[in-house]
């Protein structure tokens, strides 16, 4: 029997439980993705990061889909962090669908109570802040991953586990490198 295109709204509540078990600190780091442009994605060993400019070569600077008042770019969207399991649960067509676009990946839980906005982390030599900016999926997550991903990550009592990933801003330079650990930086 063969899974779905696209997760059913059954095993995206089942796999809750699964992902609210990801570990909370010292997760690892895989599938670093640049994304130079609208819709390519290039896999990479190494990120490197700067508070000024984000992740080198990615497309912060120049095409952000979210802006400050004075038409810059919102440092608060500079990073985006999904969850491994998350990620293995909608991605099932590698090889025709689009990887979601996240600068990495990590198991981790990913979770407001886990991850307050605020919480410094450290990944490689580069140190993160979370952001309060909520990921809601954009239209092209509905179109790739199903509706049901969609609504599931917006459903009330799952906001708060943040489903679609966190954002981040970088507060102190450095690389990010594939295997490198996902860790919380005491307060």
């Amino acid at each position: 029997m063969t899974r779905p295109a696209q997760a059913t709204p059954a095993e995206l509540d089942g796999a809750l439980p699964h992902i609210t078990a990801a570990p909370t600190d010292d997760g690892p780091i895989s599938m670093l993705c640049l994304r130079p442009a609208t819709g390519q994605r290039i896999f990479v060993d190494g990120l490197s990061l700067s508070c000024a400019r984000g992740i080198e070569g990615d497309r912060w600077l120049s095409r952000p889909w979210l802006r400050l008042p004075d038409g810059s770019p919102h440092p608060d969207i500079q990073v985006c962090i999904l969850s491994k399991r998350v990620l293995d649960l909608v991605w099932r067509d590698r090889k025709d669908t689009v990887h979601p676009g996240d600068s990495f990946i990590a198991d981790m839980d990913l979770s407001e109570a886990n991850l307050p906005p605020g919480q410094i982390l450290q990944a490689g030599s580069a140190r993160l802040r979370v952001s309060d900016v909520f990921n809601d999926g954009c239209v092209k997550w509905k179109v790739r991953y199903g509706a049901a991903a969609r609504d599931w990550i917006n459903i009330p009592a799952n906001r708060a586990l943040r489903l679609r990933g966190i954002l981040c801003r970088v507060v102190a330079d450095g690389t990010i490198r594939n295997g490198d650990r996902l860790t919380k930086v005491p307060g």
